[in-house]
This record gives structure tokens, C-alpha cells and sequence, in this order.
């Protein structure tokens, strides 16, 4: 029996029906791999979930030269991912700050094991919407802290408010932004598995 043409026509279209489901999960795939990333991105440019901003000096200047005279009060929260040998608290629980001055809180950390810990903190500002208007200029939670066993160490966060809250309705009526931390113990290097 010889192949007809509907065989090779019916073969022909399983053989694309089957690239394209390869290709489709190929890019299902990278997606994923590239979701975390651009959603960090989304978050960190638009302040969405609570999270703050990177500002610049520079910035934080020509905030201050905005001149605004309204006040809002800073809650500091601190905690520490389950695991995590650590104590952490904010030194200072509430502050009152004047929008687009800058300000400093400090949050202590204490190792309480007997080894090192390297430690990463996460961050996220409510309300939500206030993410955006919170501008960190300088922040222990920008890199990974290593704390030697019974460690105790002072951690700063230099910050403003963005005068650009003024504008915001959704904002007018907020009278407190808390900031929180959560510190989790970071990921231990992969070993190359080479004797040194």
C-alpha cells in the first residue's frame, strides 16, 4: 500500500501542530524564568505592593528644597523569617517626619547562634500606595549583612517622603506609613565541590 497524499498532508500538520506546541512551551518556560524579575521591576518603578523606592542625594535635595510643611508619622516594624537564628527590632517604634526632609531610623540586629549568618532583609511599606513616595537613600537591606556568632550591629535607613504625596489624593488622608523588614537567612553559596 502506497502513502497518499492525505497521509503526507495529515503528517504534515501534526509535525507543525507539534513545533508549535514546542515552541509555545519553550516560551511558557522562559516566562516564568522571567516573571520574578520583571515583577520586581513593575514593583520597584511604580511602588506597587508597598515597595519603596532607591533615591539619589541629589534627590533627596530637591526634595528638601520643595519646602512642604505637612508632617507624617513613620511606624518601624521588624521580624525576623522562621529559621533565622537573629533578634531584630527598630531602635525607635514611631517617628514623626516632615514630608521631603530627609531622616534616619536605625534597627538593631543581634546573631544569637554560634556561627556565622548571612542575612537578607526584605522590605514593604503600607498603605500600599505609599511605597512609591517612600525614597531610601541609603539602606542596610540594599545588600546582604553577615553577622559573626553573638554579633550585635546598628543598621541605618536613610529616607525621605516624596513631596510629590501632596498630589495624591488617595494619600491626603494618610496620617501613617509603616515600614517593615523582615530578615531572612540568605542562600549559602554552592559549593564547587573542589578540595581547598
Amino acid at each position: 500500500m502506497g502513502t497518499t497524499a492525505l497521509d503526507i498532508e495529515t503528517s504534515r500538520r501534526n509535525l507543525r501542530t507539534g513545533l508549535f506546541a514546542l515552541l509555545f512551551a519553550a516560551f511558557m518556560l522562559g516566562l516564568g524564568y522571567a516573571a520574578v524579575p520583571l515583577y520586581d521591576l513593575f514593583c520597584r518603578v511604580t511602588g506597587f505592593a508597598g515597595t519603596t523606592q532607591v533615591a539619589s542625594e541629589d534627590d533627596a535635595a530637591r526634595a528638601a528644597a520643595a519646602g512642604v510643611n505637612r508632617t507624617i508619622s513613620v511606624r518601624f516594624d521588624a521580624s525576623t523569617a522562621s529559621g533565622m537564628p537573629w533578634s531584630f527590632r527598630p531602635d525607635q517604634r514611631t517617628e514623626t517626619v516632615r514630608i521631603g526632609e530627609r531622616d534616619i531610623a536605625t534597627y538593631t540586629a543581634v546573631n544569637n547562634s554560634d556561627e556565622p549568618i548571612t542575612g537578607t532583609a526584605t522590605f514593604n511599606v503600607e498603605p500600599a500606595q505609599a511605597g512609591r513616595y517612600f525614597q531610601k537613600v541609603q539602606c542596610f537591606c540594599f545588600t546582604e549583612q553577615t553577622l559573626q556568632p553573638g554579633e550585635k550591629v546598628n543598621m541605618p535607613v536613610l529616607f525621605y517622603i516624596d513631596p510629590a504625596i501632596e498630589q495624591d489624593e488617595v494619600m491626603a488622608d494618610v496620617e501613617q506609613i509603616t515600614l517593615s523588614y523582615t530578615f531572612h537567612r540568605a542562600k549559602e553559596p554552592v559549593s564547587s565541590g573542589l578540595a581547598r
